[in-house]
Protein backbone atom coordinates (compact mmCIF):
# COMPACT_ATOMS: atom_id res chain seq x y z
CA UNK A 1 0.00 0.00 0.00
CA UNK A 2 1.58 3.14 -0.87
CA UNK A 3 2.10 6.06 2.06
CA UNK A 4 -0.33 9.03 2.35
CA UNK A 5 1.62 11.84 0.66
CA UNK A 6 1.77 15.58 0.89
CA UNK A 7 1.23 16.29 -3.03
CA UNK A 8 2.06 20.27 -2.99
CA UNK A 9 5.25 22.01 -4.19
CA UNK A 10 7.11 20.96 -0.66
CA UNK A 11 9.25 18.34 -0.21
CA UNK A 12 7.42 15.19 -0.44
CA UNK A 13 6.86 14.03 3.45
CA UNK A 14 4.51 12.38 5.09
CA UNK A 15 1.33 14.28 5.92
CA UNK A 16 1.36 14.33 9.83
CA UNK A 17 1.17 17.96 10.96
CA UNK A 18 -2.93 17.40 12.13
CA UNK A 19 -4.05 13.81 13.14
CA UNK A 20 -7.81 15.80 13.10
CA UNK A 21 -7.10 17.19 8.89
CA UNK A 22 -5.98 16.18 6.04
CA UNK A 23 -3.97 18.26 3.56
CA UNK A 24 -6.28 19.85 1.74
CA UNK A 25 -4.37 19.37 -1.12
CA UNK A 26 -3.72 15.62 -0.58
CA UNK A 27 -7.13 13.70 -2.39
CA UNK A 28 -6.36 9.98 -1.74
CA UNK A 29 -9.09 8.47 0.63
CA UNK A 30 -9.46 5.07 1.57
CA UNK A 31 -13.20 5.28 1.42
CA UNK A 32 -15.67 4.89 -1.18
CA UNK A 33 -18.32 7.11 1.08
CA UNK A 34 -18.31 10.70 0.74
CA UNK A 35 -16.44 12.27 3.14
CA UNK A 36 -17.75 15.21 5.13
CA UNK A 37 -14.57 16.77 6.94
CA UNK A 38 -16.40 17.93 10.04
CA UNK A 39 -18.25 14.31 10.97
CA UNK A 40 -16.51 11.28 8.79
CA UNK A 41 -14.61 9.11 11.38
CA UNK A 42 -15.43 10.64 14.66
CA UNK A 43 -18.89 10.85 14.79
CA UNK A 44 -19.87 8.79 11.26
CA UNK A 45 -18.65 5.47 13.10
CA UNK A 46 -19.39 5.45 16.46
CA UNK A 47 -21.84 2.79 16.18
CA UNK A 48 -19.05 0.54 14.14
CA UNK A 49 -18.88 -0.60 17.88
CA UNK A 50 -22.33 -1.96 18.57
CA UNK A 51 -21.13 -6.00 18.05
CA UNK A 52 -23.63 -8.36 18.76
CA UNK A 53 -24.16 -12.16 18.71
CA UNK A 54 -24.86 -11.13 14.43
CA UNK A 55 -20.94 -9.67 14.03
CA UNK A 56 -19.21 -11.91 11.96
CA UNK A 57 -15.48 -11.28 12.03
CA UNK A 58 -11.93 -12.74 10.36
CA UNK A 59 -8.54 -13.31 11.89
CA UNK A 60 -5.50 -11.55 10.43
CA UNK A 61 -2.40 -13.58 11.11
CA UNK A 62 -4.99 -16.58 11.35
CA UNK A 63 -2.30 -19.33 11.41
CA UNK A 64 -0.34 -17.66 13.99
CA UNK A 65 0.18 -19.53 17.21
CA UNK A 66 -1.50 -16.63 19.14
CA UNK A 67 -4.46 -16.48 16.94
CA UNK A 68 -5.31 -20.21 16.80
CA UNK A 69 -5.32 -20.06 20.21
CA UNK A 70 -7.06 -16.91 20.73
CA UNK A 71 -9.84 -18.08 17.85
CA UNK A 72 -10.44 -21.42 19.67
CA UNK A 73 -12.18 -19.97 22.26
CA UNK A 74 -13.73 -17.38 20.89
CA UNK A 75 -15.10 -19.36 18.72
CA UNK A 76 -15.92 -22.13 22.03
CA UNK A 77 -17.42 -18.58 23.27
CA UNK A 78 -20.07 -18.80 20.40
CA UNK A 79 -18.48 -15.75 18.49
CA UNK A 80 -19.45 -15.78 14.80
CA UNK A 81 -15.86 -15.99 13.05
CA UNK A 82 -15.67 -16.92 9.57
CA UNK A 83 -12.42 -17.21 8.55
CA UNK A 84 -9.03 -15.21 8.34
CA UNK A 85 -5.85 -13.74 6.40
CA UNK A 86 -2.39 -15.22 6.22
CA UNK A 87 -0.66 -13.75 3.37
CA UNK A 88 0.97 -17.24 0.80
CA UNK A 89 -1.86 -19.26 2.71
CA UNK A 90 -4.67 -18.65 0.59
CA UNK A 91 -7.02 -21.53 -0.57
CA UNK A 92 -6.41 -23.32 2.69
CA UNK A 93 -8.78 -24.51 5.46
CA UNK A 94 -7.54 -23.41 9.23
CA UNK A 95 -10.04 -24.70 12.12
CA UNK A 96 -12.03 -25.55 9.69
CA UNK A 97 -12.56 -22.28 8.22
CA UNK A 98 -11.35 -20.65 5.27
CA UNK A 99 -8.09 -18.86 4.85
CA UNK A 100 -7.68 -15.75 2.26
CA UNK A 101 -4.24 -14.09 1.02
CA UNK A 102 -5.97 -10.58 1.51
CA UNK A 103 -8.41 -8.86 3.76
CA UNK A 104 -10.37 -7.50 0.52
CA UNK A 105 -10.93 -11.16 -0.65
CA UNK A 106 -12.94 -11.78 2.86
CA UNK A 107 -15.05 -8.60 2.17
CA UNK A 108 -16.39 -10.22 -1.53
CA UNK A 109 -16.97 -13.95 0.16
CA UNK A 110 -17.22 -14.47 3.66
CA UNK A 111 -18.41 -10.68 4.19
CA UNK A 112 -16.89 -9.56 7.65
CA UNK A 113 -18.11 -7.10 10.03
CA UNK A 114 -14.89 -6.13 11.94
CA UNK A 115 -11.55 -8.25 11.91
CA UNK A 116 -8.55 -8.78 14.56
CA UNK A 117 -5.19 -7.90 13.74
CA UNK A 118 -3.01 -10.71 15.46
CA UNK A 119 0.35 -9.96 13.92
CA UNK A 120 3.13 -9.01 15.62
CA UNK A 121 3.53 -5.18 16.33
CA UNK A 122 6.43 -4.16 13.67
CA UNK A 123 3.73 -5.48 10.94
CA UNK A 124 0.34 -4.34 12.87
CA UNK A 125 -0.09 -1.14 11.32
CA UNK A 126 0.60 -2.03 7.58
CA UNK A 127 -2.14 -4.91 8.73
CA UNK A 128 -4.41 -2.21 9.64
CA UNK A 129 -4.04 -0.38 6.90
CA UNK A 130 -5.69 -3.19 4.76
CA UNK A 131 -8.66 -3.91 6.65
CA UNK A 132 -8.89 -0.15 6.46
CA UNK A 133 -8.72 -0.42 3.00
CA UNK A 134 -10.94 -2.73 2.18
CA UNK A 135 -14.14 -1.08 4.26
CA UNK A 136 -13.96 -3.30 6.89
CA UNK A 137 -16.31 -1.61 9.46
CA UNK A 138 -14.46 -2.57 12.71
CA UNK A 139 -10.78 -3.20 13.51
CA UNK A 140 -9.10 -4.36 16.62
CA UNK A 141 -5.60 -4.49 17.37
CA UNK A 142 -3.92 -6.13 20.49
CA UNK A 143 -0.23 -5.39 20.12
CA UNK A 144 1.70 -3.44 21.73
CA UNK A 145 4.80 -1.70 21.14
CA UNK A 146 3.47 -0.49 17.51
CA UNK A 147 5.82 2.34 16.76
CA UNK A 148 4.69 5.68 17.37
CA UNK A 149 5.25 6.96 13.45
CA UNK A 150 3.13 3.91 12.11
CA UNK A 151 0.57 4.77 14.46
CA UNK A 152 0.56 8.72 13.09
CA UNK A 153 0.39 7.34 9.79
CA UNK A 154 -3.06 4.94 10.59
CA UNK A 155 -4.08 7.95 12.39
CA UNK A 156 -4.29 10.30 9.27
CA UNK A 157 -5.38 7.08 7.30
CA UNK A 158 -8.48 6.51 9.87
CA UNK A 159 -9.35 10.59 9.06
CA UNK A 160 -9.59 10.52 5.54
CA UNK A 161 -12.66 8.25 5.28
CA UNK A 162 -15.93 7.21 7.09
CA UNK A 163 -15.79 3.13 6.45
CA UNK A 164 -13.80 2.06 9.59
CA UNK A 165 -13.58 2.26 13.29
CA UNK A 166 -10.15 1.29 15.14
CA UNK A 167 -9.93 0.08 18.71
CA UNK A 168 -6.64 -0.09 20.07
CA UNK A 169 -4.04 -0.83 19.92
CA UNK A 170 -2.26 -2.24 22.87
CA UNK A 171 -5.78 -3.06 24.46
CA UNK A 172 -7.87 -6.39 25.20
CA UNK A 173 -10.15 -5.49 22.68
CA UNK A 174 -14.47 -4.94 23.01
CA UNK A 175 -17.27 -7.31 23.77
CA UNK A 176 -20.24 -8.05 24.04
CA UNK A 177 -20.87 -10.34 26.87
CA UNK A 178 -22.53 -13.59 25.78
CA UNK A 179 -22.78 -12.40 21.90
CA UNK A 180 -19.05 -11.56 20.52
CA UNK A 181 -15.52 -11.87 21.61
CA UNK A 182 -13.05 -9.79 19.98
CA UNK A 183 -9.63 -9.76 21.44
CA UNK A 184 -7.95 -11.07 24.15
CA UNK A 185 -10.21 -10.25 27.47
CA UNK A 186 -10.92 -13.45 29.59
CA UNK A 187 -13.87 -14.03 28.95
CA UNK A 188 -15.53 -16.24 31.55
CA UNK A 189 -16.12 -13.22 33.60
CA UNK A 190 -18.02 -11.58 31.72
CA UNK A 191 -21.90 -11.46 32.01
CA UNK A 192 -24.41 -10.35 29.36
CA UNK A 193 -26.20 -7.52 31.16
CA UNK A 194 -25.94 -3.36 31.49
CA UNK A 195 -23.55 -1.76 32.26
CA UNK A 196 -21.61 -0.03 29.11
CA UNK A 197 -17.50 0.35 30.23
CA UNK A 198 -14.71 1.95 28.50
CA UNK A 199 -11.09 2.05 29.83
CA UNK A 200 -7.65 2.74 29.37
CA UNK A 201 -6.86 -0.13 31.29
CA UNK A 202 -7.24 -3.51 30.55
CA UNK A 203 -7.17 -5.03 33.99
CA UNK A 204 -9.25 -2.82 35.35
CA UNK A 205 -11.75 -3.27 33.25
CA UNK A 206 -12.01 -6.79 34.56
CA UNK A 207 -11.95 -5.63 37.11
CA UNK A 208 -14.96 -3.30 36.48
CA UNK A 209 -16.40 -6.47 35.22
CA UNK A 210 -15.99 -8.67 37.87
CA UNK A 211 -17.79 -6.15 40.56
CA UNK A 212 -20.94 -5.83 38.05
CA UNK A 213 -21.00 -9.64 37.46
CA UNK A 214 -21.04 -10.07 41.14
CA UNK A 215 -23.62 -7.17 41.53
CA UNK A 216 -25.88 -8.78 39.26
CA UNK A 217 -25.95 -6.24 36.64
CA UNK A 218 -23.81 -7.76 33.99
CA UNK A 219 -22.20 -5.55 30.76
CA UNK A 220 -23.60 -4.54 27.62
CA UNK A 221 -20.64 -3.77 25.34
CA UNK A 222 -17.06 -3.53 27.49
CA UNK A 223 -14.56 -1.65 24.99
CA UNK A 224 -10.60 -1.63 25.92
CA UNK A 225 -9.23 1.57 24.10
CA UNK A 226 -5.69 0.34 25.23
CA UNK A 227 -2.97 2.74 26.84
CA UNK A 228 -1.06 4.11 23.68
CA UNK A 229 -0.65 7.42 22.99
CA UNK A 230 -2.58 7.57 19.76
CA UNK A 231 -5.56 4.90 20.02
CA UNK A 232 -8.39 4.34 17.72
CA UNK A 233 -10.95 4.94 20.04
CA UNK A 234 -11.13 7.27 23.19
CA UNK A 235 -13.13 7.15 25.96
CA UNK A 236 -15.24 10.13 24.02
CA UNK A 237 -16.20 7.56 22.00
CA UNK A 238 -17.04 4.89 24.42
CA UNK A 239 -19.04 7.37 26.09
CA UNK A 240 -21.00 8.45 22.81
CA UNK A 241 -21.85 4.68 21.89
CA UNK A 242 -23.38 4.14 25.26
CA UNK A 243 -25.10 7.32 25.69
CA UNK A 244 -27.84 5.91 22.53
CA UNK A 245 -26.87 2.32 23.40
CA UNK A 246 -30.28 1.13 24.09
CA UNK A 247 -29.08 -2.24 26.30
CA UNK A 248 -26.59 0.19 28.39
CA UNK A 249 -28.35 1.84 31.26
CA UNK A 250 -25.43 2.73 33.10
CA UNK A 251 -21.74 3.91 32.09
CA UNK A 252 -18.34 3.04 33.23
CA UNK A 253 -15.64 4.86 32.27
CA UNK A 254 -11.91 4.09 33.39
CA UNK A 255 -9.01 6.32 32.80
CA UNK A 256 -5.47 6.88 33.81
CA UNK A 257 -2.32 9.22 34.55
CA UNK A 258 -0.83 11.06 31.11
CA UNK A 259 -2.72 12.41 28.68
CA UNK A 260 -6.05 14.28 28.05
CA UNK A 261 -8.69 11.82 27.39
CA UNK A 262 -10.41 12.35 30.71
CA UNK A 263 -10.61 16.03 30.42
CA UNK A 264 -12.37 15.38 27.27
CA UNK A 265 -14.68 12.89 28.32
CA UNK A 266 -15.36 15.47 31.29
CA UNK A 267 -16.46 17.73 29.03
CA UNK A 268 -18.75 15.48 27.40
CA UNK A 269 -20.32 14.10 30.34
CA UNK A 270 -20.95 17.88 31.71
CA UNK A 271 -22.75 18.71 27.95
CA UNK A 272 -24.59 15.12 28.30
CA UNK A 273 -25.92 15.43 31.88
CA UNK A 274 -27.36 19.37 31.28
CA UNK A 275 -29.05 18.17 28.04
CA UNK A 276 -30.36 14.82 28.77
CA UNK A 277 -33.49 14.99 30.54
CA UNK A 278 -32.84 11.81 32.32
CA UNK A 279 -29.06 10.92 31.95
CA UNK A 280 -27.74 7.55 32.91
CA UNK A 281 -25.28 6.91 36.00
CA UNK A 282 -22.34 7.30 35.30
CA UNK A 283 -19.09 6.11 38.02
CA UNK A 284 -15.66 6.94 36.69
CA UNK A 285 -12.01 6.00 38.14
CA UNK A 286 -8.67 7.22 37.32
CA UNK A 287 -5.71 5.10 37.90
CA UNK A 288 -2.59 6.54 39.30
CA UNK A 289 -3.49 8.96 42.04
CA UNK A 290 -1.63 7.84 44.57
CA UNK A 291 1.53 8.37 41.77
CA UNK A 292 4.51 11.14 43.92
CA UNK A 293 4.39 14.12 41.79
CA UNK A 294 7.76 15.24 39.70
CA UNK A 295 7.74 11.66 38.56
CA UNK A 296 7.42 10.02 34.80
CA UNK A 297 5.11 7.18 35.15
CA UNK A 298 3.00 5.14 32.93
CA UNK A 299 3.27 2.58 30.79
CA UNK A 300 2.66 2.20 26.74
CA UNK A 301 1.31 5.69 26.29
CA UNK A 302 -0.80 6.29 29.46
CA UNK A 303 2.92 8.84 30.66
CA UNK A 304 2.64 11.09 33.01
CA UNK A 305 5.59 13.91 32.82
CA UNK A 306 6.41 16.73 34.88
CA UNK A 307 4.29 19.53 34.68
CA UNK A 308 1.52 17.78 33.76
CA UNK A 309 -1.92 17.11 35.31
CA UNK A 310 -2.27 13.95 36.79
CA UNK A 311 -5.08 11.66 38.80
CA UNK A 312 -6.32 14.06 41.01
CA UNK A 313 -7.14 16.70 38.36
CA UNK A 314 -8.94 14.37 36.24
CA UNK A 315 -11.25 12.66 38.92
CA UNK A 316 -11.93 16.44 40.14
CA UNK A 317 -12.84 17.49 36.69
CA UNK A 318 -14.74 14.43 36.11
CA UNK A 319 -16.22 14.60 39.20
CA UNK A 320 -17.24 18.16 38.50
CA UNK A 321 -18.98 17.22 35.49
CA UNK A 322 -21.24 14.82 37.27
CA UNK A 323 -19.74 11.68 37.50
CA UNK A 324 -19.72 9.42 40.75
CA UNK A 325 -15.99 9.26 41.22
CA UNK A 326 -14.85 5.84 43.38
CA UNK A 327 -11.38 4.74 44.19
CA UNK A 328 -11.51 1.23 43.29
CA UNK A 329 -13.10 -0.84 41.40
CA UNK A 330 -14.58 -3.18 43.64
CA UNK A 331 -16.84 -0.44 44.56
CA UNK A 332 -18.47 0.29 41.12
CA UNK A 333 -21.06 -2.83 41.26
CA UNK A 334 -22.85 -1.73 44.44
CA UNK A 335 -22.99 1.77 43.61
CA UNK A 336 -24.16 1.40 40.28
CA UNK A 337 -26.87 -0.67 41.64
CA UNK A 338 -27.73 2.24 44.11
CA UNK A 339 -27.41 4.25 41.19
CA UNK A 340 -30.21 2.36 39.19
CA UNK A 341 -32.17 2.19 42.28
CA UNK A 342 -31.98 -1.65 42.84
Amino acid sequence: MQLPLCTTSAPRVLHLSSLGRSCRSCTRQYSTKPVRRSLSYDYDTIQNLHIDSNTRFIYQGFTSKAATSNAKDTIEYGTKVVGGVSPGKGGSTHLNLPVFNTVRETMTTVKPHASVVFVPAAFAAKATEEAIEAEIPLVVSVAEHIPVLDMLRVQDILRTQSKTRLVGPNCPGIIAPGQCRIGIMPYKQYMKGNIGIVSKSGTLSYEAVGATTNAGLGQSIVCGMGGDMLPGTSLVDGLRLFFTHEQTEGIIVIGEIGGRAEFDAADLIKEYIASTPNPKPIIAMVAGRTAPPGKTMGHAGALLSPGEFGAEAKAQALAAAGAIVVEHPGLMGPKMRSLLGM
